[in-house]
């Protein structure tokens, strides 16, 4: 081996001790990487069943007559007639909201044959409750029939004459609902980190759900169910 020999041999033995040196905590360094980055996704929900806390209430119904002006005198009357009923069961006049009516001229009607015709004018009228006395609207409706005997053939199934409840304090709700998804969510990731065995770390990254509104069921629209979903991921450590 001759004097230029042993220098390159170190120098090659040095470079190679170095790649394996930097190859190990360049792995180290990916484990390190991959260890930190860890994480679980979590969701929680919060359920709360509350009262609506306003109630549109629309009675509509029905007129007709040959005679336009005997038309609009008729809706008149019956106006009047349910302003008088609902102010009977405790409602304020400033509760109640008249439409103008909806009239058809029938006669103009070109694909209607006129000799069929009763009459010639019909017409569609609401008067509407808006109101925050809820249960004073669910009273009043199961007396609704008091309108039938006196005459007025107003509409319960029709779809634009439905009863609404709505529920407007949702902004009371959200801190405390936001909180108790967000507790929950973390409950599920505390028992997935010591399903794996590892500890739960900080919250990565967090995403709040659209709150939703709706009927607890069909037959009790006046209760509301409200729901929102969090999802959480936290890292995950060992």
């Amino acid at each position: 081996m001759t004097e230029r020999t042993v220098p390159s041999l170190i120098l090659g033995i040095c470079f190679v001790a170095g790649l394996a040196i930097g190859g190990y905590q360049l792995a180290e360094g990916i484990v390190r990487f991959q260890t930190l980055n860890r994480s679980v996704v979590v969701k929680g929900l919060s359920e709360q069943e509350v009262p609506a806390d306003i109630a549109i209430w629309p009675i509509r119904f029905k007129q007709a007559d040959n005679q336009l002006g005997n038309l609009i005198n008729g809706i008149d009357e019956k106006n009047q007639q349910i302003i008088t009923f609902l102010q009977s069961k405790g409602f304020a006049r400033d509760d109640v909201s008249i439409s103008p009516p909806s009239i058809t001229d029938n006669e103009a009607n070109s694909y209607v044959d006129t000799s069929k015709i009763r009459f010639r004018y019909t017409a569609d009228s609401v008067v509407t409750v808006y109101t925050s006395e809820v249960n004073k609207v669910r009273t009043a409706m199961q007396d609704v029939g008091e309108l039938g005997r006196q005459g007025i053939a107003f509409s319960t199934d029709d779809y634009n004459a439905r009863t609404e409840f709505l529920f407007n304090g949702l902004n009371d709700l959200k801190p405390k609902m936001i909180e108790e998804a967000t507790q929950k969510a973390r409950e599920v990731a505390e028992k997935f980190a010591r399903d794996s065995d590892s500890k739960l770390g900080k919250i990565k990254s967090a995403r709040q759900g659209v709150f939703q509104i709706n009927d607890r069921d069909r037959n009790t629209p006046y209760i509301k169910r409200v729901r929102v979903i969090s999802t959480v991921e936290y890292y995950l450590v060992d």
